[in-house]
């Protein structure tokens, strides 16, 4: 079980390395109601915009909810889970599925060729990414998955900060669009609850190892390292 710190000491704490974030990560059943300041919440988010994507899409939107009135409807949205409106913060990870066809690829290929993408290459986006996108045989899972990359670096960028997590994917969608005002080519992924540890940590579950999980070459060979 983790020591639990107070804000004030928290403060004082050295930044998690990656490595001790990834190890000490726990899903949060319960938070206190200590705050998350403006400078780590920027942090939380900025890491999540850092994240790599097909074609550099980055098709990910984030809304974060703050407060408690707003929290409410959420929790309610969220099959009642208290920690819904215990978190300092919940961010709602979402995917605009027309995003590409709204202006996404012009600001990816500005941003490019400020970053020295050749013209040649940014001329072929201009036509293989609608025609990818437009033809992808599974466009949500294509979707959900550039998301859930983004989710996780805010997720372990909110441990190395030295706050505490719960990632989540027990909700309603529609209600959940509703009370966010979502626009319909938004599809909510999971949420995230940001804060520190009230009570006990959940019990560490385990992981499965290498030998049961992971091949070499091909299924079924060991990988020996």
């Amino acid at each position: 079980m983790r020591k639990k710190e107070s804000s004030i000491e928290m403060a004082n704490v050295m930044e998690k390395t990656l490595s001790q974030a990834i190890a000490e990560r726990r899903a949060t059943p319960s938070f206190d109601d200590s705050h998350v300041p403006d400078d780590d919440l920027k942090k939380i988010l900025e890491a999540g915009l850092q994240a790599p994507s097909g074609y550099n899409m980055q098709p990910w939107r984030f809304v974060v909810v703050r407060s408690e009135e707003q929290k409410r409807r959420l929790r309610a949205a969220s099959f009642n889970q208290a920690k819904v409106e215990e978190a300092a913060a919940m961010i709602v990870a979402c995917g605009d599925a027309d995003g590409w066809r709204n202006g996404d690829i012009e600001e990816m290929l500005r941003l490019g060729r400020e970053g020295g993408m050749p013209e040649n290459y940014a001329e072929q986006a201009k036509i293989n990414i609608p025609n990818y996108l437009s033809n992808h045989p599974n466009f949500p899972m294509w979707l959900n998955r550039h998301v859930m990359i983004a989710f996780t670096h805010m997720m372990l960028m909110a441990e190395v900060l030295g706050y505490d997590t719960a990632p989540m994917e027990g909700f309603e969608e529609e209600r959940v669009r509703e009370v966010l005002k979502l626009p319909l080519s938004y599809h909510v992924v999971a949420l995230l609850g940001i804060g520190h540890l009230k009570g006990s940590d959940k019990f560490y579950g385990g992981r499965f190892s290498m030998a049961r999980t992971v091949f070499a070459e091909e299924y079924g060979k060991p990988l020996k390292i």
